[in-house]
Order: structure tokens, then sequence, then C-alpha cells
């Protein structure tokens, strides 16, 4: 009777050892490109308005909103925010449903001007 034990080792497939991999591009994952808020003006909105609903839809400090309402003011318009075009929808549907302007003497229903635009990719 013999006391030797044999092992047997399992017979496992080894990977490819190609030192080039090749990335394909299906497998590649495709970024989305960026979309920007735009508030756009009018005659009718107070700053002070623009600027709650720029600090409370968009989440800017009181100061950048300020800027960013003086900008829509003096050039027409003003790029508010920029991300994926679903929360960009979000955005600018939060801005229309903002209600009613209460700071103006005559008070505004109408919602600010706003739209969403697609930026150049990456």
């Amino acid at each position: 009777m013999s006391d030797s034990t044999s092992v047997i080792e399992p017979d496992v497939a080894k990977p490819a050892t190609d030192k080039k991999q090749k990335t394909d591009s299906k497998t590649k994952p495709k970024r989305q490109p960026p979309y920007t808020v735009i508030v756009h003006n009018d005659d009718r909105h107070t700053f002070e308005y623009v600027i709650d609903v720029l600090q409370r839809v968009c989440g800017h400090s009181r100061s950048q909103a300020y800027l960013l309402t003086e900008q829509v003011h003096f050039t027409g318009k003003a790029h508010v925010w920029t991300g994926a075009l679903e929360v960009a929808e979000l955005k600018r549907d939060q801005i229309h449903g903002f209600g009613t302007d209460f700071y103006a003497e005559q008070s505004v229903t109408f919602p600010l001007g706003v739209t969403i635009e697609q930026l150049p990719g990456d």
C-alpha cells in the first residue's frame, strides 16, 4: 500500500495575455452633453423676485443670484444652471411654476422667460 497522495489541480483556463488590449467602442459609455438653463429678461419681474427664484431653484448664494439677475437685466439673458438634461428640464419647470411676483407694485402672474439649450459636448 502506498502512502503517497496525489493532488489533482483543476483545469483552469488562463486569460489571454494580449498586451495591447483593444478598447471596444460598444462597451465605452457615452457621456451625455450638458444642458444650460437660461433666464430671459422682461420688463415686469422685479430684481428681488428673480434673485429669490435663482436662490431657491438653482441654489445660488444671494450675491451670485444678484450678479446673474444683473446679467439678465443688462444683456437680456443669463445661463443660470448647467447639467444633465433631466435636471435642466426640472429646473426650467420649477422656474416656470415659481408663482406670482408679489414684490412688484402690481403683481406679475406670468412666469419668467426660461429656456434650456444643449451646450457643445466635450
